[in-house]
């Protein structure tokens, strides 16, 4: 599924209307419908409900305008509350606000106070937040500003739901950013596809739960508009899994070689080690300074190759060639988990990356040690593709990790494109960048899965999957969406707060089975035993 900006949605609705002769009224007739019907999934059926609908001059207050059409249709009672004058509203908006002749449950901007308004928003059963759509670029001021917060404080108080239409109103639809004041809402309908906003920063905080509204748009006409972000999920993933011959063997599945670990960090090594062997990679071999022997009978399935260390436990570069060796006909390289930052082991992890031949995912520790010399990435002699949580980021790019979140999307890109690289920027909605452009969000993970190893276990996923030959881009999604699904499934067994890495490690082969649909197909009939 596209994710859109402002400017690319407006495109969107232009185009629908001049080539592909959509009226704009039919559009705005099926966002409101479609918005009463997912409200009706989600809540129940809105029969005797009484709702308040705050509307906009624009066409999300359009949408809201219609909406009250619906929810008459269907028995609700209602109250529709103006905040632009009728001489400012949209065309469409106008020709909305025309077909209600509702008169005595409609309050025109300045025929209410917000004391009347404030008391009846706490006696209803719902609120409809249709005052600002994705048009919003300004701080919300005056009486939007005094209307949103009668909104939070009402929700707040009296645990009133609150439902956003298109977009939480004073969320940026670009930049999820809020300007001003923004509706904290429990649900975000959005239309025809989701905003680039609902990902990021405030909007996240703000949305709720999510879901999107078919308005109509014909596939051709989104594929018509270059839309460059793209939510993926477990039905998203293309190819996979890769068929499997009858007659395989360990060695068609690929090779990778894990270089991970210190004193001390064994743990990141066996972790990311064993969550590649769980995505079916025919062999592992875990390189790294310290306790093999305690990694193999962690996971007895590893291979292990220990390697020359410093005094603190770290890797020696004395160990280079031993580890240029160990590469040599490996199927794809995974670097960094558990390295430490010792100045001798950034010198060999620089000295990896400029002169490994394979395909070779780059996280923690090695991220860091890049950074300190990104021209590294001008020799790279294979794919690259670097996994680094906000922070990494920050130092990839020489700035904060606050300014990483403020565009996460336009920071991931942008680097992938100049370094060649693919990017995985980590967090809530990963972000997948690419070389040429394409950005992808995943649909998966929740908020326990934030906890110390779970970068591993995705670098283990990621490696995994370009050691049996996968594309680099398809890899990368796959153990993106592969990794958050296992998490969700995790989290669903033990709760988030309780969520740890090994969790996720457990619930690999159960994401796998739900993204192929194995999950819900019993392997075997059970037998009817006849009695006697």
């Amino acid at each position: 599924m596209r994710v859109v900006t402002a400017e690319e949605m407006k495109r969107l609705d232009r185009t629908a209307m001049s080539e592909f002769k959509i009226p704009s009224q039919l559009l705005m007739e099926n966002a409101a419908r479609g918005l009463v019907d997912k409200i009706e999934e989600k809540i129940g059926s809105v029969y005797g409900l009484s709702i308040a609908i705050l509307c906009g001059g624009g066409n999300n207050g359009g949408d809201g305008l219609a909406a009250a059409r619906h929810f008459r249709m269907r028995g609700a009672n209602f109250q529709v509350y103006l905040f632009s004058p009728l001489s400012k509203l949209s065309k469409e908006t106008r020709a909305m606000f025309q077909a209600m002749h509702f008169e005595p449950t409609l309050y025109p901007a300045g025929s209410f106070t917000f004391e009347a308004l404030e008391k009846n928003l706490s006696e209803s059963h719902l609120i409809i937040d249709a005052l600002f759509g994705t048009g919003l670029s300004r701080p919300v001021t005056g009486k939007n500003q005094e209307a949103i917060d009668c909104i939070n404080k009402v929700r707040q108080e009296r645990n009133i739901t609150v439902v956003s239409v298109d977009i939480p109103s004073g969320i940026s639809a670009n930049t999820g950013e809020q300007l001003g004041t923004a509706v904290f809402a429990d649900y975000t309908f959005t239309m025809g596809l989701p905003k680039l906003g609902l990902f990021m920063r405030d909007g996240l905080l703000c949305r709720g739960q999510w879901d999107v509204i078919d308005i109509g748009f014909p596939k051709q006409l989104i594929d018509h508009v270059d839309i460059k972000v793209e939510l993926v999920g477990p039905g998203d993933l293309v190819g996979f899994p890769k068929s499997r011959p009858i007659d395989a063997n360990k060695n068609a599945f690929g090779h990778l070689l894990m270089i991970a670990g210190s004193r001390g960090k064994t743990g990141a090594a066996a972790m990311a080690s064993l969550a590649a062997l769980r995505v079916g990679t025919g062999l592992v071999t875990t390189a790294l300074p310290h306790a093999s022997d305690l990694i193999a009978s962690i996971v007895m399935e590893v291979m292990t190759i220990p390697l020359s260390e410093t005094q603190e436990g770290t890797l020696s570069l004395k160990s280079e060639g031993d580890i240029l060796e160990a590469s040599s006909g490996k199927s794809a390289i995974a670097i960094g988990p558990g390295l430490s930052q010792h100045p001798e082991s950034v010198h060999l992890i620089l000295n990896l990356i400029a002169n490994i031949e394979a395909p070779m995912v780059i996280d923690a520790d090695a991220i860091n040690a890049l950074a300190s010399d990104l021209s590294i990435l001008s020799h790279k002699k294979g794919p690259v593709i670097l996994t680094p949580h906000p922070g990494e980021m920050g130092r990839l790019l020489g700035v904060s990790s606050k300014k990483i979140q403020e565009d996460r999307f336009g920071c991931a890109t942008a680097f992938a494109k100049k370094w060649g690289v693919i990017v995985v920027l980590k967090g809530a909605h990963t972000v997948i960048a690419a070389p040429s452009g394409a950005c992808f969000i995943s649909n998966t993970g929740n908020a326990g899965m934030a906890t110390a190893g779970s970068g591993d276990v995705l670098t283990g996923m990621i490696g995994g999957f370009l050691a049996q030959r996968v594309d680099p881009l398809h890899a990368a999604i796959w153990g993106v969406v592969l990794h958050g699904l296992a998490g969700d499934i995790a989290a669903r067994k033990v709760g988030e707060i309780s969520l740890i890495a090994s969790d996720i490690i457990k619930k690999i082969p159960n994401a796998i089975l739900a993204a192929t649909g194995e999950g819900h197909r019993p392997y075997y009939k059970k037998r009817r035993h006849r009695h006697s």
